[in-house]
């Protein structure tokens, strides 16, 4: 490809002129010698320098043009193919083609700044390109890595224990100056510091040293919290480049959903999402209609594996216990009528994708007061689901939440959305949040350790 646009400028260079680089050149270079603070890896494109005949000078041209198109290419679409990571992450990255990234670089009157805009423009994007940058330039070359607290019990203040002045270093901490072998205590300064750590690593903010707070400690080393904030952005890079000014977001190891509407967030809501072994899928997709007083027509997988082993004690497990069996030709469904007991609670929100995932009501609410809401079967059960869909349908268009409460009994009710919503289920375990820390998140499908093993970083 890169050849070809070369034969459509009837192989005219674009970056060498007379054995040297143009200004366009050196532009474009000083941007490619800063591809790391985008997570971007073009150690097998490094361009020559041309020296003065003229097959070096094309080389180099050639070898400039080939770099160029590699940042385009990983800056637009990534590094590693979303489907490497989990059959369950189905978006497409917008890569770019190599005739609209040359086109557009060797026309810019600053290609340096034309290659930049090739990665993503979402200001979550930026926020974490702006942490690795800030991380890089604070730690020196030279410096070695803190030491690795080692696991132990759990320490509660007063507590003393060997591994404290690890501890104390680690938040730049003094020992107390008076009491023999105080600097063993664990004290309230550090069940402080202790706290403010795992409050911004989505860790109950409990102030007491568990196995979770240590192997986050161990995990936030700097080239570890480099290379999770690089993974992070290239999960940036597999989102859709308009993501919607009116939208829905799931974060899903941060348990929350948000709703956005003309560029600023009008809701939040805590979420429960996927267990581990029935995970929630990554993707994006349309939220088109609502459905009030639900029936719930349960998953073949869920029949299978959860409610056909009860059949053989109990013939009558599936009407004593509600449900309703529907026979259609050799096709049997089983299904739940709407009401106070059924999974989906009193509220569904479609948005029909080939994962036949949903956001939903549910009965079990006291599950929304825990830290870690991993508990479904892959669809998101959302917290004060009317307020939802308040803010998905509209206050403005007559749709309060009290109106839509107001329709709970009886049949079904479908309610269309006056246009399609964007709906995007993310995963993301390192975000900068609105006052400008970085919080990090448990990597509960192992998603970021399987990614950063794909892209050659340190897990």
């Amino acid at each position: 490809a890169i050849l070809a646009f070369y034969e459509a400028r009837g192989f005219a260079p674009m970056w060498v002129a007379q054995g040297q680089w143009t200004r366009k050149a050196q532009a474009a270079l000083a941007r490619l010698a800063r591809a790391g603070d985008d997570g971007l890896d073009l150690s097998a494109y490094s361009p020559p320098s041309p020296k003065g005949d003229k097959p070096a000078a094309a080389l180099a041209d050639l070898r400039l043009a080939e770099a160029i198109v590699a940042y385009g290419r990983q800056a637009s679409g990534g590094r590693v193919d979303p489907g490497r990571v989990s059959a369950l992450i189905t978006v497409t990255p917008e890569t770019a083609r190599v005739e609209a990234i040359l086109t557009a670089v060797s026309a810019a009157a600053d290609p340096g700044e034309a290659v930049l805009a090739f990665n993503p423009p979402h200001p979550g994007y930026k926020a974490l390109r702006a942490k690795l940058i800030e991380l890089r330039q604070e730690r020196p070359a030279t410096a070695e890595p803190p030491p690795r607290i080692p696991l132990g019990p759990t320490l509660r203040i007063g507590m003393r224990d060997p591994r404290v002045p690890l501890i104390r270093s680690r938040f730049g901490l003094d020992a107390p100056p008076t009491e023999a072998n105080g600097d063993l205590v664990y004290d309230t300064r550090i069940a402080s510091a202790i706290a403010d750590f795992q409050r911004a690593n989505g860790l109950p903010a409990s102030g007491t040293l568990t196995p979770r707070t240590i192997a986050a400690l161990s995990g936030g080393e700097p080239s570890r919290l480099e290379n999770e904030i690089v993974a992070n952005m290239e999960r940036w890079r597999w989102l859709p480049r308009d993501l919607g000014a009116d939208r829905v977001e799931v974060n899903i190891p941060d348990f929350t959903l948000k709703v956005t509407d003309d560029g600023q967030v009008t809701h939040r809501a805590r979420v429960v999402v996927g267990k581990p072994d029935t995970p929630t899928p990554v993707f994006s997709d349309e939220m088109k209609f609502l459905i009030v007083n639900p029936y719930w027509n349960v998953p073949p997988s869920i029949i299978k594996k959860e409610m056909e082993p009860n059949l053989a004690a109990d013939p009558d497990y599936y009407t004593r216990r509600g449900y309703e069996v529907i026979r259609k030709g050799n096709q049997t469904i089983i299904r739940q009528p709407p009401g106070e007991r059924n999974a989906l609670g009193r509220i569904k929100f479609m948005f029909p994708n080939r994962h036949a995932v949903y956001l939903h009501d549910t009965p079990s609410r006291s599950l929304f007061g825990t830290e870690r809401r991993a508990y479904s079967h892959g669809c998101v059960r959302v917290d004060q689901p009317f307020k939802l869909a308040e803010a998905v349908l509209g206050k403005e268009r007559g749709w309060s939440e009290d109106r839509v409460r107001r329709m709970i009994g009886g049949a079904e009710r479908t309610v269309h959305l006056a246009r399609p919503l964007p709906v995007h289920i993310q995963y993301f375990t390192a975000f900068v949040d609105d006052h400008g820390k970085l919080q990090l998140r448990d990597d509960i499908y192992g998603y970021s350790r399987r990614l950063k093993g794909a892209m050659g970083l340190e897990n």
